[in-house]
């Protein structure tokens, strides 16, 4: 059986991005913050970068290069997804899945607005962590379960 059978996990991630930034983008001005807890506050920002905001002051190319280079790796992971065993290769194809759906979810705000929609924001004391959203913490998560995936497939 596919690892396509993990392409609702995707679809449901893009969902609750987008509802997400939905939401945020109805009830917060940009910069508007409300603090959840004392280390986490809901934040709207706008980052046309990548990762950290890497690239966010480029000019604007770099909108097309990274919602190009997402679309490129969305299709090699529908591309690899096919050929993972959805069973015996479950972490793999959960971290594929989340990384699909999360990269995709950056795409459509890059193509709506030119930016991505962040809201979380993480900080301790006077240390602030780059704000993020649902696509980024699939992302991560994606990548935690490959990692996990890699570990055990090391230990076989």
């Amino acid at each position: 059986m596919s690892g396509w059978r993990w392409l609702p996990l995707s679809a449901s991630i893009i969902v609750l991005d987008q509802a997400s930034k939905a939401w945020i983008e109805r009830h917060f001005q940009l910069y508007e913050s409300v603090t959840l807890l004392p280390v986490l506050d809901i934040t709207r920002l706008h980052n046309p970068g990548a990762a950290f905001s890497f690239l966010a002051g480029a000019g604007g190319w770099q909108r097309w290069f990274f919602t190009g280079l997402a679309l490129v790796v969305s299709v090699g992971i529908l591309v690899w997804l096919r050929g993972v065993h959805a069973r015996a290769q479950a972490w793999l194809a959960c971290g594929l899945t989340l990384i699909l759906g999360g990269a995709l979810g950056n795409v459509i705000d890059r193509m709506r607005h030119g930016f991505v929609i962040d809201f979380v924001h993480a900080h301790w004391n006077d240390a602030w962590f780059p704000a993020f959203n649902v696509a980024d913490a699939a992302i991560t998560v994606g990548a935690a379960c490959m990692i996990i995936d890699a570990l055990l497939e090391s230990r076989r």
